[in-house]
């Protein structure tokens, strides 16, 4: 996957679980900035991992705390960007 598919991807999972529009998601804003708990965070990531088909660590989205982030890095096929 590209890093603007990985983006468009996440931007879109938290405007549904926002119930916000997508291009109300700020992709430098950190999810904790969206009030993502540890239960979303889990979900996130599983349903994510299940999308690009690879298992994800939960811990990615700490290390990578921001769509941006974190599309940069899945976007590289998971290489530091």
């Amino acid at each position: 996957m590209s890093v603007d598919e990985v983006a468009h991807w996440l931007a879109d999972y938290l405007s549904c679980l926002l119930k916000i529009r997508a291009d109300q998601v700020d992709p430098d804003l950190p999810f904790d900035n969206y009030g993502i708990d540890s239960k979303s965070a889990a979900a996130m990531v599983g349903d994510l991992s299940a999308w690009l088909k690879r298992d994800l660590e939960l811990a990615i989205i700490y290390d990578f705390p921001s769509i941006e982030a974190l599309s940069r890095y899945l976007g590289a096929g998971g290489e530091a960007a």
